[in-house]
């Protein structure tokens, strides 16, 4: 083994030289991995080959301390529809046209939570073509959520969500939105905050026509 250096890019690495093959190895030694690079020898009428290079990693754990999601859904708003957000029923003259009840925060927050565990989406595991959900309460749809977050081994560490709509104004109804959330999730409600915006009369959330929600949350391991 000989020592030596190589200058690329005006970086000046340090490696090391294996000569006691028909092929010319270069060792880098990198911070959590090491950088390979290999080349064939070549006679002095033949051009010089591209080197392959190959990043060895080490295996991440499997098993994360935390993780997190993040979830979205937009419903569009039409009469003669109840409009339910969290579980709460919240008077207005309009409500989401869904599947199921169309409750848009608990919706995304199922959404949040499966992301969080590399899950398939609410839609793929409650799919809004199978009869037994038409009219479904989402209540349901978050018990399983939280049944499979139980059994992966994790618990929510918090949970912020974003309602946007036009109208009506969230004020009187934001505290019953997340005390009902939370109990659905089996949290203390410290861990969950529930925020309201309007959509400054833009497209069809500030026209009174949909309704959105995001939500992120943090599931660490219990």
């Amino acid at each position: 083994m000989a020592a030596s250096s190589l200058t690329t890019s005006c970086i000046l690495l340090p490696f090391t030289i294996s000569s006691k093959s028909p092929k010319l190895c270069l060792s880098f030694p990198c911070k959590n991995h090491t950088l390979s690079v290999t080349a064939s020898a070549a006679s002095t009428s033949n051009p010089t080959p591209s080197p392959s290079i190959e990043i060895h990693k080490p295996n991440p754990s499997k098993t994360l301390p935390f993780r997190v999601g993040h979830g979205f859904d937009l419903h569009r708003l039409e009469p003669g529809y109840p409009l339910i957000i969290g579980g709460i029923n919240i008077p207005h003259d309009r409500g989401c046209e869904a599947h199921s009840d169309g409750d848009v925060l608990l919706h995304c927050v199922v959404d949040a939570i499966l992301g969080a565990l590399g899950l398939p989406d609410i839609g793929q595991i409650f799919p809004d073509n199978d009869p037994k959900w038409k009219g479904c309460a989402s209540s349901v749809f978050i018990h399983e959520s939280v049944r499979l977050m139980h059994e992966a081994g994790y618990e929510i560490g918090n949970l912020d969500a974003t309602l946007i709509l036009q109208r009506p104004k969230l004020s009187p109804h934001k505290d019953t939105i997340k005390a009902h959330l939370s109990a659905l999730l089996g949290v203390d409600s410290s861990v969950v905050n529930i925020k309201a915006k309007t959509h400054e009369k833009v497209d069809s959330l500030g026209e009174n026509r949909s309704i959105a929600a995001h939500t992120v949350v943090l599931l660490m391991k219990k």
